[in-house]
């Protein structure tokens, strides 16, 4: 048994990382399926999806901080669209995620948060949950 769902997500600004596990969390419990695997997809070239602390919003920040240090914004690049930067971050943190769920809940660990990460914002963004059983 498998069901397909797509969030829809509108960033506010060029660089953030935006909390979606309640809303995983919420398709999880819809879908009725109480064991299996939940895949996270983004469909985008400048946008990814981590995990990662959530209970301190300046782990956040520092690792937006460090990304931006790693490679900033306005470098040495040669594509046109002046987003090379939001490519290459992408790259880093990874478009897909697997996370499994027991009892209908995610098995995250106590401070571990689903984040859509967007690079190249503000945009309409969506993210693609995929929530099966064996």
């Amino acid at each position: 048994m498998a069901a397909l769902h797509t969030l829809d997500i509108k960033t506010a600004q060029r660089e953030q990382f935006i909390d979606i596990t309640a809303e995983i969390s919420a398709l999880i419990k819809k879908s009725s399926v109480t064991e299996g695997v939940c895949h996270i997809y983004v469909p985008h070239t400048t946008a990814g999806v981590t995990i990662n602390e959530g209970y301190d919003p300046s782990v956040i920040d520092d690792i937006l901080m460090q990304l931006n240090k790693l490679v900033p914004h306005h470098g040495r690049y040669t594509h046109q669209e002046g987003n090379s930067d939001a490519h290459i971050k992408t790259l880093l943190t990874g478009t897909g995620q697997t996370v499994l769920f027991t009892k209908g809940k995610l098995l995250l660990g106590t401070w571990q948060r689903i984040f859509f990460c967007e690079y190249d914002g503000p945009r309409q963004r969506q993210v693609i949950i995929k929530i099966y059983t064996e």
